[in-house]
């Protein structure tokens, strides 16, 4: 409160930007965390309206078929979302889309299947397209160790492969970073 009950959900859509390819069942899913945080206290916002990364399929049919699902609920190309929500890691990943990885220069599809191999793991992840499209995107970061990244990303000239945070450049929208004391440290 006061956002449940202030808020029209029926006409809210929920959209993932990345998922790690796990049960949605699975301690490590961000539908899970998001589902038992947030979305199952939400009764006014209907179940069609919730699209999860269908990671029962396998890193790339659920990359295909989240894409298809992005093309049938936007009109433009790539989807453009009216929000956009992420976070960054000490290493300046955002979203699945980690350094070293070439997740980062996929430009030709919306969603990718991604194997991150520091965490010998698959991921599903929207694409810089479609990040980039977004009319408003925040990055939210917390943390000490996230300090230094931070300050190279926020001080930095141009944007480097090896911080794909510092690839998010909304085309025709905004861009907002919320930082704790501890994330702000070394501005």
């Amino acid at each position: 409160e006061p956002y449940r009950s202030g808020i029209t959900w029926n006409r809210v859509h929920v959209f993932w930007v990345d998922e790690r390819v796990v049960s949605a069942d699975h301690p490590d899913s961000n539908y899970r965390m998001a589902h038992e945080a947030l979305l199952s206290g939400l009764a006014d916002l209907p179940e069609a309206n919730v699209h999860r990364v269908r990671t029962e399929l396998g890193a790339e049919g659920a990359a295909e078929d989240y894409a298809a699902t992005l093309a049938s609920l936007f009109d433009d190309d790539p989807p453009r979302f009216d929000l956009v929500w992420l976070g960054m890691g000490a290493d300046g990943h955002t979203a699945s889309l980690f350094p070293g990885t070439g997740a980062t220069e996929i430009v030709d599809r919306t969603v990718a299947a991604s194997h991150v191999p520091q965490l010998d793991s698959w991921r599903v992840t929207l694409t810089l397209p479609v990040l980039n499209a977004a009319r408003e995107t925040l990055v939210l970061v917390t943390g000490e160790d996230k300090a230094e990244t931070v300050a190279r990303v926020l001080n930095a000239n141009e944007p480097t492969q090896e911080l794909p945070i510092s690839l998010v450049r909304p085309d025709d929208g905004e861009l907002h970073w919320m930082l704790d004391a501890a994330a702000a440290a070394k501005l």
